[in-house]
């Protein structure tokens, strides 16, 4: 069943049915955003992937069509009034198409007018923050959107990664190059044979300095099983168990090469009050309710509510140095007090999530919650102690 927000005046907004929507297919087509810097291999690899006899029905869509690109050779259609421009079709069932931009609705009309596909890679140009692009999938997939975000992908030059990513930027930007890494679920270390094994460790170590929390896969000339590439489930609750499981691992990092963006990860023992999110549990699409306005009430009077949104929208939070955290990513689990199952905590940029997952807290495990957060300027130890003055119930405080 599909609801809308009826807001009335100053009242808190109330979900209420969209007649006729109850019988609509839930069935949803993921999304994955394939990201990286300029010459890394992106379009080797999303070239790779339309020409393989894979048995699904892949849409690759580019927002630009590099010089030389090899999938230049694209169809031009004329399609008066509609925001794509180019389509190639191929003899596997894949189709590769140009939109004029990253708007869901340029998808949608694509579905609409060729049939839905298996699967939708998206491409970003080179120096795009894929972070706007992923919040806006994201927000969207919550609010009857046919289509979902499976996951980000980045592909790392073996040879020029760390040149990349020692570039300097002006005071207060963000490399591109580093930004790229640390949103990525999934990295692709490409051109692995251009470097030697010592090389290869010191980017290695270098990506995860950044992000604790991505998979590292090497390759040669983009060939990568595309097990590994599609249905990541990196943002919803079906990686639950996998996430539980992968925190663990997780450390906390030290500066990369910028002396800035850095993994960050926290254990605290105890439960969130019940009464903080109660409401977001018996709410379907908790993550339209947790975007909404900063005005909204559903959002003022729920401490866990209240540390994501200091910590990501008011920017409240300072390091021993004063500087201000900025997050990039974020994920975690949390245990709600008088709840049998695992929540998700996720958050992109500003952006957050708030999912109970199938995974049910065993009597016999002590209850915990587990953040990893990726950002710029971050300081474990302050993160912690905020978290525990805001979020945690007074008795497990004690």
């Amino acid at each position: 069943m599909e609801y809308v927000l009826v807001d009335e005046e100053d009242d808190c907004p109330q979900l209420v049915p969209i007649p006729g929507k109850q019988n609509i297919s839930t069935e949803q087509i993921p999304v994955t955003l394939i990201t990286g810097y300029l010459g890394a291999g992106k379009t080797t690899l999303l070239n790779y992937i339309l020409t393989e006899q894979h048995n699904k029905r892949i849409a690759v869509i580019l927002n630009e069509f590099g010089e030389g690109s090899a999938l230049e050779k694209s169809l031009s259609v004329s399609q008066a009034g509609e925001l794509y421009e180019e389509w190639l079709e191929l003899r596997n069932g894949c189709l590769c198409c140009s939109v004029k931009d990253n708007g869901l609705k340029a998808i949608e009309n694509l579905m609409a007018k060729k049939g839905k596909f298996d699967y939708i890679l998206l491409e970003t140009t080179g120096l795009a923050d894929p972070g706007a692009v992923a919040s806006m999938f994201w927000v969207d997939a919550e609010l009857g959107s046919e289509i979902y975000l499976d996951g980000i992908i980045t592909v790392i030059d073996a040879k020029y990664g760390l040149k990349h990513l020692m570039e300097e930027k002006p005071e207060g930007l963000v490399n591109e190059a580093a930004r790229q890494i640390a949103l990525a679920d999934l990295a692709i270390i490409n051109k692995t044979d251009l470097v030697n094994e010592e090389e290869l460790n010191q980017l290695q170590e270098t990506v995860r300095s950044i992000n604790g929390l991505v998979k590292i896969v090497e390759t040669q000339k983009s060939r990568v099983d595309l097990c590994q590439v599609l249905d990541l489930h990196s943002f919803d609750s079906k990686s639950g168990a996998r996430l539980q499981e992968k925190l663990q691992l997780v450390k906390t990092t030290r500066p990369h090469l910028d002396k800035n963006i850095l993994t960050v990860t926290f254990e605290v023992c105890g439960s969130v009050f019940e009464e903080d999110l109660n409401i977001f549990i018996q709410v379907k699409n908790t993550l339209f309710i947790a975007k909404l306005s900063v005005n909204c009430c559903l959002c003022r009077n729920y401490q866990l509510v209240i540390f994501l949104q200091n910590l990501l929208w008011e920017k409240t939070f300072k390091n021993k140095d004063g500087l201000v955290m900025n997050v990039i990513r974020l994920k975690g689990i949390v245990s709600l007090w008088g709840k049998t199952h695992q929540v998700i905590v996720q958050g992109v940029h500003e952006l957050y999530d708030l999912e109970e997952t199938p995974q049910v807290w065993s009597e016999s495990e002590p209850r915990a919650n587990r953040l990893v957060i990726i950002g710029r300027n971050l300081d474990q130890e302050v993160l912690q102690q905020q978290f525990i003055a805001t979020v945690l119930n007074k008795k497990n405080r004690d």
